[in-house]
C-alpha cells in the first residue's frame, strides 16, 4: 500500500533557462486543443459559468480598447485557477461577450504573473508552454529587477489585462480569505502613477476574480472514498467498539488530530492538555521551519512564518536548480559531489517547509454534516493533503480530485486605483491598506454570491 510521496533529489542541475514571455499564435492554437484536456485532470468535464459576467465584460471591453488598464487579482485556493482562467479567457470570453451584446477590439488575452519556482517543478511542458503564452515570471524573496520590469511593461504598454493571484500561493480554502499579499495593489498604484505622469488618461482597474467548485450528489461516494483511504493510511476505523459506523464530524476529528500527533511526535512535542488544534499547530509549524533552516544554515530569525517558508523555499530551490550555471561540465568530481550532496539536503529540509506551507491554511473548522457539499469535499481533500505532506509529499502529490458538476467564475466590480491617487500622494501606507481590505471585502462578496448558486 505504502509508496514514497515524493521522489529524493541527489543531482545538483543547472539553472533553469526560459525564452523571453512573448504571445505565441502557434502555441495558442495548441493550446486550444491540450489545455482541455489537462483540465480534465482538474475539473473532469464540468461547466464553467460566469458570475458577475457584466463586470468582466466591460473590464476586457475597456481594456482592449486601450481606454484602462486592468490587473485580474484571482483569488487561488486549489492550484488550477490559473490555467482555467487563461483557457476560459482565451477561447470561450469572446463568443460569451457577443452573446451579450458586448463586442472586443481584439480577442482576448491575458498576462499571468506567477513565481519563478513554477517553471522548476512544472518540468519541460510548464517551460515550453508557459513563456510562449506571454506568462511573467518573478522571485518571490529575492531582488528581481529584470522580472518587474517585464510585469510593468506589460500593463503599462497593455492592452492585454495583467493577470495576478494577490493571496501568492496556493491557500487551499476557498470559504475564507486567509491572507494578502500587497504586490498586485502596490503595482496597480505605481502603474497609474507612471501613467499619469504620461499625461495617458487611463485609469488602472482591479478586477477581483473568485473561481468556486460545485458538486452533484454522485460527488458524495467519491468523497467518502476518499475518506476512507485517509482511515486506512492512519489505521482508524469508521464504526466505533459497537460498530456503528462514527458521525461524519467525529471521523475527520479523529484522522485530523491522528495525522497531527504524528508530526508531534515527529518533531518531539509533547501538546499540553486541553489545548486547541491551532496551537498545536502552531507549535509543529515552529518546530518544522527550524528544522529546514537548520538544514540549510539559516540564523534563526524573527519574522512571520510565511516569510521565513518563501526564504527556505527559495534556497532549497537555488541549490536543486543552480543559478546563473549553464553547465556542470566545468566543475571538478569533488565539488560536482559536494553540490549534489547540498541539493539533496535541500530536498529534506523542504520536506519540512511543505508540511509548513500546507497547515498554516489548514486552521479552519471541521464542517458538519449538514455544511454544503463543496465545504466538506474541500476538508476531506485538504485532510488527505496533510497526510500527504507528513508522508514527504509536496502540492505536485496533492492531486486526488473529486471532480465538480460547475465552476463558478465570480466577478464583482473592479476597484478604480487612479482615482485613488490622491489618497495615495497623501499617505502611500494608508491607501494602500484601504485598497487591500476593499479587495478582501470583494472577495467575501464573491463567496457569499456564490453561495447563492444551486445546481
Amino acid at each position: 500500500m505504502y509508496r514514497p510521496y515524493s521522489k529524493p533529489v541527489n543531482k545538483a542541475s543547472p539553472s533553469v533557462q526560459v525564452p523571453e514571455p512573448r504571445i505565441s499564435r502557434i502555441m495558442v492554437f495548441l493550446v486550444k486543443f491540450f489545455a482541455r484536456l489537462y483540465l480534465l485532470l482538474f475539473l473532469g468535464v464540468a461547466r464553467a459559468l460566469v458570475r458577475g459576467d457584466k463586470h468582466l465584460f466591460s473590464a476586457f471591453k475597456r481594456a482592449l480598447s486601450g481606454e484602462s488598464r486592468c490587473l485580474i487579482a484571482f483569488r487561488h485556493p486549489n492550484g488550477g485557477e490559473a490555467q482555467l482562467l487563461l483557457w476560459f479567457i482565451i477561447f470561450r470570453l469572446r463568443q460569451l461577450a457577443r452573446k451579450a451584446g458586448v463586442f472586443f477590439a481584439l480577442r482576448p488575452h491575458a498576462r499571468f504573473v506567477y513565481g519563478f519556482e513554477v517553471i522548476r517543478w512544472g518540468g519541460v511542458i510548464a517551460r515550453l508552454v508557459m513563456p510562449r503564452l506571454g506568462a511573467l515570471p518573478v522571485h518571490h524573496t529575492k531582488m528581481d529587477a529584470a522580472g518587474m520590469a517585464r510585469i510593468y511593461k506589460a500593463i503599462i504598454d497593455g492592452p492585454y489585462p495583467l493577470a495576478i493571484a494577490p493571496e501568492g500561493q496556493v491557500s487551499y480554502t476557498t470559504e475564507e480569505v486567509p491572507r494578502l499579499e500587497q504586490g498586485a495593489v502596490r503595482i496597480g498604484f505605481h502603474t497609474a502613477e507612471r501613467l499619469e505622469k504620461t499625461n495617458r488618461n487611463c485609469p488602472v482597474e482591479v478586477l477581483p476574480v473568485s473561481i468556486h467548485y460545485r458538486y452533484g450528489p454522485g460527488a458524495n461516494a467519491s468523497m467518502e472514498r476518499l475518506l476512507r483511504k485517509i482511515e486506512k493510511y492512519t489505521k482508524l476505523s469508521r464504526r466505533d467498539g459497537d460498530g456503528r459506523v462514527l458521525p461524519f464530524a467525529d471521523r475527520l476529528f479523529r484522522a485530523r488530530d491522528c495525522i497531527l500527533s504524528l508530526n508531534e511526535k515527529r518533531y518531539g512535542l509533547v501538546p499540553v492538555e486541553g489545548q486547541d488544534f491551532s496551537s498545536r499547530v502552531d507549535m509543529v509549524m515552529e518546530a518544522a521551519l527550524k528544522s529546514a533552516e537548520g538544514i540549510l544554515g539559516i540564523l534563526q530569525k524573527e519574522g512571520e512564518i510565511i516569510e521565513r517558508l518563501y526564504m527556505i523555499r527559495q534556497l532549497c530551490w537555488d541549490y536543486i536548480y543552480l543559478p546563473g550555471r549553464d553547465t556542470l561540465d566545468d566543475i571538478s568530481p569533488v565539488e560536482r559531489s559536494l553540490l549534489d550532496l547540498k541539493a539533496g539536503e535541500a530536498w529534506f529540509a523542504s520536506r519540512h517547509m511543505e508540511l509548513v506551507d500546507f497547515v498554516w491554511y489548514f486552521r479552519v473548522d471541521i464542517p458538519s454534516e449538514d455544511a454544503p457539499l463543496h465545504v466538506k469535499i474541500e476538508y476531506v481533500q485538504n485532510l488527505w493533503d496533510f497526510a500527504n505532506r507528513t508522508m514527504g509529499g509536496a502540492y505536485s502529490e496533492r492531486v486526488i480530485n473529486i471532480h465538480p458538476k460547475r465552476v463558478l467564475i465570480q466577478v464583482t466590480s473592479p476597484l478604480n486605483l487612479t482615482e485613488r491617487l490622491p489618497a495615495y500622494r497623501q499617505d502611500r501606507k494608508g491607501a494602500i491598506a484601504a485598497a487591500m481590505e476593499d479587495l478582501k471585502d470583494a472577495y467575501y462578496d464573491c463567496i457569499r454570491e456564490a453561495a447563492k448558486y444551486t445546481l
